[in-house]
């Protein structure tokens, strides 16, 4: 079991240094050299769980599809806000999750290795079913063309946000992008009920420890 856990941690910790060095130079600047050195790790090991380059940008978009920190809510759009909403409170903090997108939008890596795109609108998608047969969500809505547009738009938030003078609270402005929207997904009875806001995100992020030991202590529990 140690020798498992040590395992998981090297791949963790050589992913995560790949992320770091994908999000400062892009894929294609990115050497395994630079890799090895800054996770001091053997190149054994590195190639042990990456076998090449591309293993290492494939293995970055996989971990960025992510729900880690949502609690589960009285209603599911709300569980969809917290999604969108802590990512974005995230991203600019987390390397994995920042050089995924740095990835996704690069033509050339994309062209490689594709997108996490399909996979978040299949999340999304999901999320809009269920909240439909809640009865959260408007009869005539297409569950899948919503979550497409809210991938297009949240990426497209985070593109341009970034490169406007001065800078953009990210939180904020996919807040203001889910209020613009949610009129035309949530049923009028749901929509004063769910909570949009950067305040929001940046409570779910703090919670995010809690969360994390809770889930731990859960998987602990039913391995027992």
């Amino acid at each position: 079991m140690a020798q498992q856990e040590r395992a998981i941690r090297t791949r963790r910790v050589i992913l995560e240094t790949a992320a770091v060095i994908f999000d400062e130079r892009g894929y294609e600047s990115t050497t395994i050299a630079e890799v090895l050195e800054r996770a001091e790790v053997t190149k054994g090991a590195l190639y042990f769980h990456f076998p090449s380059k591309g293993d290492l940008a494939r293995g970055v978009l996989d971990a960025a599809v992510t729900t880690d920190g949502v609690r589960p809510q009285a209603l599911k759009l709300q569980e969809m806000i917290d999604t969108l909403l802590l990512l974005a409170y995230r991203l600019p903090r987390e390397p994995m999750l920042s050089a995924a997108l740095r990835l996704a939008v690069d033509l050339q890596s994309r062209r490689q290795f594709g997108t996490a795109w399909p996979d978040w609108i299949e999340l999304l998608t999901g999320i809009l079913r269920d909240a439909k047969g809640r009865g959260e969500v408007l009869p005539h809505v297409d569950e899948a063309e919503i979550a497409r547009m809210l991938v297009c738009t949240w990426t497209g938030v985070r593109v341009v946000s970034e490169g406007l003078a001065g800078g953009r609270d990210l939180p904020g402005e996919v807040a203001v992008l889910l209020q613009l929207l949610l009129p035309a997904v949530a049923t009028p009875t749901v929509l004063p009920r769910l909570e949009v806001s950067s305040a929001r995100a940046a409570h779910l992020y703090d919670d995010m420890p809690a969360w994390r030991a809770e889930t731990a202590e859960s998987t602990v529990g039913l391995t027992r």
